[in-house]
């Protein structure tokens, strides 16, 4: 498994296991199986409410010899009710008993977006809080906090643009460390990927595989299918890949680390294997004409609810 150096000399796998939309009573033995295969970057969320049931994944691991602590990255994420400097610390202890766990590898602030305490999700424009009133800098002091009492070794952010983390860029006493955001072949980012990389702030890629199953509300009738791409598909069978590796191939081609979902194992044996497929330069240059900005995850549930947010805000 490859590895992306982190500035004090941690390395991330740059291949791990989503967990975003693995329904309980899955995601266990998802979780279990991954690491069996040599999965060791797992990727968690508060919001995904499946973090206890990988904690216990977690622990019949090590408990059966498979994999210690150190051998794994776990990162997770900051939910958008907890941005006041004062909850980001609970929230993260509520993250680390689930996950059973003394600390993450990373830790991110999910969206730039702001929701009253104790909401899981909008009901009225009055649970929505405006940037200019509880700032992404003062989220970023908690996180800090975090990394001081030994919680977290790195901490990043999750959907952020080009102009938002240039903004905490300005701001902050520690740079973040990662970016998660979506990036696939429809979505390619390359000011955002070249950003960060100029900034020293590794990408992660989310929905590497368009998201085929994520829920219907996200969904359009007409919308591409990423996975039936017929230019991945030439590329898969000239390679002799499928063209899920081709995409994940590509992911990692670039410099940037992927975590796609799944949780049948030979989906899991799929995915992993995807760090053997090597892409030629004409490959990458096959796929570079396929950007066409498609967002699968596109915010659009932000301005639903006739607050503050709109989608041109949140990725500008």
């Amino acid at each position: 498994m490859d590895h992306l150096e982190l500035q004090n000399g941690d390395a991330m796998p740059t291949l791990g296991l989503g967990t975003w939309k693995s329904a309980p009573g899955e995601v266990g033995a998802a979780v279990k199986a991954a690491i069996s295969l040599g999965y060791r970057h797992i990727d968690c969320a508060a919001i995904y409410a499946n973090e206890a049931e990988i904690g216990q994944a977690l622990a019949d691991c090590f408990a059966a010899g498979i994999v210690t602590r150190d051998q794994l990255w776990i990162t997770s994420k900051l939910w958008n009710d907890s941005h006041a400097p004062e909850h980001v610390m609970p929230a993260l202890d509520k993250t680390l008993a689930d996950l059973r766990l003394d600390y993450l590898d990373a830790y991110l602030i999910h969206w730039p977006v702001c929701i009253a305490h104790g909401l899981l999700y909008p009901r009225q424009p009055s649970d929505l809080i405006r940037l200019e009133e509880l700032p992404i800098a003062a989220t970023w002091t908690g996180l800090e906090r975090c990394v001081d009492a030994g919680k977290c070794r790195h901490i990043g952010v999750s959907n952020f643009s080009v102009s938002k983390l240039a903004g905490l860029l300005d701001e902050c006493e520690r740079k973040p460390a990662i970016n998660q955001v979506e990036l696939h072949p429809y979505l390619q980012q390359d000011g955002l990927v070249e950003f960060c990389a100029a900034n020293g702030v590794h990408v992660t890629g989310y929905s590497p595989l368009g998201s085929l199953d994520r829920p219907a509300a996200l969904k359009q009738d007409d919308e591409p299918i990423l996975l039936r791409d017929p230019g991945i598909a030439e590329i898969a069978a000239r390679v002799g890949a499928t063209p899920a590796q081709v995409l994940l191939a590509w992911g990692l081609a670039r410099g940037t680390s992927v975590i796609p979902k799944s949780v049948n194992p030979a989906r899991l044996a799929e995915n992993l294997a995807a760090v053997q497929v090597a892409l030629s330069d004409d490959d990458i240059q096959v796929i570079a004409k396929l950007d066409r900005g498609r967002r699968y995850v596109d915010g659009e549930y932000w301005a639903s609810v006739g607050g503050p947010y709109t989608a041109a805000g949140i990725w500008s």
